[in-house]
Formats: C-alpha cells, sequence, structure tokens
C-alpha cells in the first residue's frame, strides 16, 4: 500500500557531499513523519535523521550540524543533504514514513529498499 523509493546514493569523497530522496506512493491518508535510518554491514539499523510533517526534526548526535532532513510541498518526498560526509557515515540508507492507511488505521512504519552511501577516507 505504501511503497518508498530512494535514490542519490554513491560513492564521495570524505568532505563531500551527498543529497538522498525518498518519493512516497501508494494509497495512504495520511504520514506522520519520515526520516532516514543507515545500516553498515554487521550493525544495527539506527536512525539519523526524522521529521514530523513539515517542521520538527531530529538528528542522530553524529550528523548535527552535518546533515538536513526537509520535505518538499507535496509532503509526500523527504530529501537528506548529507554535507562534511565522514567514512564513519558509510552504510546503506533507508527511508521510513510513518503512515496511517485510512483515517481509522493505526499508524505503522514502512521501509525503503535502501540506497548505499560509501564515504572514502
Amino acid at each position: 500500500q505504501v511503497q518508498l523509493v530512494e535514490s542519490g546514493g554513491g560513492l564521495v569523497q570524505a568532505g563531500g557531499s551527498l543529497r538522498l530522496s525518498c518519493v512516497a506512493s501508494g494509497s495512504m491518508f495520511s504520514i506522520l513523519a519520515m526520516g532516514w535510518y543507515r545500516q553498515a554491514p554487521g550493525k544495527q539499523r539506527d536512525v539519523v535523521a526524522t521529521i514530523i510533517k513539515d517542521s520538527s526534526a531530529n538528528y542522530a548526535d553524529s550528523v548535527k550540524g552535518r546533515f538536513t532532513i526537509s520535505r518538499d510541498n507535496a509532503k509526500n518526498v523527504v530529501y537528506l543533504q548529507m554535507n562534511s560526509l565522514k567514512p564513519e557515515d558509510t552504510g546503506v540508507y533507508y527511508c521510513n514514513a510513518r503512515a496511517r492507511l485510512t483515517r481509522h488505521s493505526d499508524y505503522d512504519n514502512y521501509w525503503g529498499q535502501g540506497t548505499q552511501v560509501t564515504v572514502s577516507s
């Protein structure tokens, strides 16, 4: 019912920048929040940044001051601008949406397939 497609990943040198995009599609009543999570091989999937509706944003301590999460006017696309990238930022970045399918549904989490970000030293 909800599909998330990420794009913008790639290989970049330390200190460089990337901009990730995630498009949400399908039948949804509303999206409460969207976010970005990353997972390195053999590690847990950890939150990078989340944004509630059009405003409130939260960031992992490791990316504060370097990453910016935002949404477009249509409220179905979320971006992650990543600046001053470090090798420890390397991982698969997953888009997440907390959404409900109808006005009577509970909110649930939906995930994209992920996009690889590799930062070389």
